[in-house]
């Protein structure tokens, strides 16, 4: 990608944050939404990323607004079960990775206090901060309670990267690898595999109908393509 490039992504992605955080204020008074946004942005681009990049913040959030537009084709005749806070899933989507050292195992919960912070600074509500925070706190596990809308959106949203086509799969697994790069081969392998066991052994890796029916199967052929190459 060339400088060019990266500068018409990074100004599409700040109006997209700055388009979520005024949704959410709902007419609210607050401050100027970019320099929040650039602050995230720039930590999403910190070196020693590999795959928990601004490429990836795009990816969930796309995936956000693809799970929003297969919420809306359900709808049956104008009504409609209540689906998800949608922007502030989009916030928790910004903020769930927000903090990353890959050495480091509490990169939720600084995330969450990171939004904890910001949040009520850039005009959100309590309930609104709390519910961004719990969310980016949820991607620990990745495993929502039955009924929590927000958390199944935002969680299938994160793991969708594990349904992708072969290629990008293959990228993905490589860009993990990347930012373990200190991490020995054999403890690596050893790690990698339990965590591909852990998910393979869930009942479900996707919790919205959207997901189950779109992902699922091809996550877990991924899956099992991996912990095949990694036994090998």
């Amino acid at each position: 990608m060339t400088a060019t490039e990266e500068h018409d992504h990074g100004r599409e992605l700040l109006r997209r944050w700055t388009s979520t955080l005024l949704a959410a204020r709902a007419g609210r008074e607050g401050p100027d939404p970019a320099p929040y946004g650039r602050n995230l942005l720039t930590r999403w681009a910190e070196p020693q990323r590999r795959y928990h990049t601004v490429d990836h913040l795009r990816a969930v959030l796309d995936r956000i607004d693809e799970l929003a537009v297969a919420d809306s084709d359900l709808e049956p005749s104008g009504e409609r079960e209540p689906g998800g806070d949608w922007e502030l899933v989009r916030l928790g989507a910004w903020f769930h990775d927000a903090v990353y050292r890959p050495d480091r195992s509490e990169n939720e919960e600084r995330s969450a206090a990171l939004a904890e912070k910001a949040l009520p600074e850039a005009g959100l509500a309590e309930r609104e901060v709390a519910e961004v925070a719990r969310l980016v706190r949820l991607t620990v596990t990745h495993d929502p309670a039955p009924g929590d809308r927000n958390g199944e959106i935002l969680c299938d949203a994160d793991l969708a990267i594990l349904a992708s086509d072969p290629d990008s799969y293959t990228g993905y697994a490589t860009a993990v690898r990347e930012e373990y790069g200190f991490v020995p081969d054999d403890a690596f392998r050893e790690g990698r595999a339990a965590v591909l066991r852990q998910l393979l052994a869930l009942p479900r890796l996707f919790r919205t109908p959207y997901g189950t029916q779109h992902w699922e199967t091809r996550a877990r052929q991924n899956l099992e393509r991996e912990l095949a190459a990694l036994g090998a």
